[in-house]
């Protein structure tokens, strides 16, 4: 879960949710204009698979809860990177079992997306 920054998400949601696929590091050496020297940096990352925001629905209290889903793995957003230190906080992501399966017959698209297992939507619980 982190703050909505992006202006490429058309939306007024506050929130942006992904799935962590990896988290990684990688050694820098910058060698571009004001270099101080060839001393590497380590950088953290992590890789991830957004939600769309598809809305919200009212539970059995005063409260709301989003509903969001995986966008198609062929659009450009699907996947992004991201810096460790803007994520807010974790979050639960549950199922909406009523409305079934993305792959019923458990073949997704992608072993690194794991999309094998995917639901057609799902409700944030934060």
């Amino acid at each position: 879960m982190i703050l909505n920054n992006d202006s490429d998400t058309h939306t007024d949601h506050p929130y942006r949710y992904a799935r962590v696929l990896g988290i990684y590091h990688i050694n820098v050496i910058y060698l571009g204009p004001g270099t101080q020297g060839y001393k590497s940096h380590r950088m953290e990352f992590l890789w991830v698979r957004w939600y769309q925001n598809t809305g919200t629905v009212h539970n059995g209290s005063n409260d709301t809860l989003d509903q969001i889903k995986f966008g198609p793995m062929a659009a450009g957003n699907t996947f992004g990177f991201l810096d460790p230190s803007v994520v807010l906080r974790g979050c639960h992501i549950i199922p909406a079992f009523a409305k079934g399966k993305l792959h019923s017959d458990g073949k997704g698209m992608s072993l690194c997306a794991r999309d094998s297992s995917d639901w057609t939507e799902y409700y944030v619980n934060r």
